[in-house]
């Protein structure tokens, strides 16, 4: 995610960042997490299949001591959501920014990691998708309840998961 749509990203989640469990599926440099740190997120898991990269987040995190506050697992974000891994009470914040090939090529897991995740969350998450304009937002789980916004070539859909009632 490039730095002018990660900023665009925060502005819309606004104030919803704080005491959220930040949770980057597709952590490349890890910089969505550790962005939601610094603006109030309680904890970050960042999920990144390389091996280098996830040492390069692991380097990113002990340079910004946010050891602590944060898990980086190195796995298959597929494999991984499949374990239902314990992510806590707290309301998660989850980004998914992966290349954008994934909603072509592999739609149907993303759409139903995104469906598993949506299902899972506590109330008060919020997600944040990052696509492409290939990829239909309309296909989303929930359609209809996605805020979506074109930043070209970048398309965001942000959800908010609603208190149960």
């Amino acid at each position: 995610m490039k730095d002018r749509l990660r900023e665009a990203v925060f502005n819309l989640v606004g104030p919803a960042v704080r005491e959220t469990h930040a949770v980057d599926l597709f952590a490349g440099t890890g910089a969505l997490a550790l962005e939601a740190l610094s603006r109030g997120a309680k904890r970050a898991t960042l999920i990144e299949q390389h091996a280098p990269t996830a040492a390069i987040i692991r380097r990113n995190v002990a340079d910004l001591g946010v050891e602590s506050l944060c898990q980086v697992v190195t796995a298959d974000v597929f494999r991984w959501a499949k374990r239902q891994p314990p992510l806590g009470p707290a309301p998660w914040l989850v980004f998914s920014s992966p290349p954008y090939d994934f909603y072509v090529d592999r739609a149907d897991e993303m759409l139903d990691l995104l469906d598993g995740l949506v299902e899972a969350a506590p109330p008060e998450s919020v997600f944040v998708v990052e696509s492409d304009a290939r990829f239909d937002p309309k296909r989303l789980p929930e359609p209809g309840s996605w805020d979506v916004r074109s930043y070209p070539p970048a398309v965001v859909a942000i959800y908010r998961k609603s208190v149960a009632r």
